[in-house]
């Protein structure tokens, strides 16, 4: 009687344990799905972007801005431009085929390519930088580290954009100011909060 005692005994304080490591495994599954939440709700993801077709309006501009979450490349057309392809990796010269990455400051390289020309129907060119030459100054930002022209061939255009780290980002079009168009380029400062 004593043996069977002790065994139902046993029983419930084992049935106990379990049920408690059954609940303690709950809360930590809620806890990791918590601190997993987006930074600034960013939900961009780092695989490539592309979209659009080829365009013959000649970009003009390339500048870039600090945000709160991220930080910013502009590219605007003089005129409707919608094509590009945006993603990790090492960029390369238009029409020669060199790599940028030498020369490119960033832990991380965002190969940008502009289906459309910077040059226009004259093929004289419409930007004020050479192949290889940086775009912009970056100081004091929180991503982006360089904007490296690649050139333009065949109406084409590339830019090696050097980063802090493969981050998240974003490309999508803008309409304006006036008859321009812009190609945008966002990168995150981190994945998660």
């Amino acid at each position: 009687m004593r043996i069977r005692s002790a065994l139902t005994a046993l029983a419930i304080v084992l049935a106990g344990l379990v049920a408690g490591a059954g609940n303690g495994a709950a809360a930590s599954t809620t806890a990791t799905t918590t601190s997993a939440s987006p930074y600034c709700g960013i939900t961009w993801g780092s695989a490539e972007k592309s979209a659009g077709t080829l365009s013959s309006a000649p970009l003009v501009d390339v500048r870039t801005g600090r945000h709160d979450c991220y930080d910013r490349v502009v590219f605007e057309f003089a005129g409707p431009v919608d094509g590009y392809a945006v993603g990790y990796g090492e960029t390369w010269t238009e029409g020669e085929g060199l790599a940028l990455s030498p020369y490119t400051a960033g832990g991380a390289l965002l190969r940008v390519s502009l289906r459309a020309p910077a040059y226009d129907d004259s093929h004289v060119g419409t930007v004020p930088y050479r192949v290889g030459e940086h775009a912009a100054n970056l100081l004091r930002y929180s991503t982006l580290r360089d904007v490296v022209f690649g050139g333009s061939f065949e109406g084409y255009s590339t830019f090696a954009v050097g980063v802090r780290a493969r981050l998240p980002f974003r490309a999508f079009v803008l309409a304006g100011p006036g008859g321009h168009s812009r190609i945008v380029v966002d990168v995150a400062h981190r994945w998660q909060e």
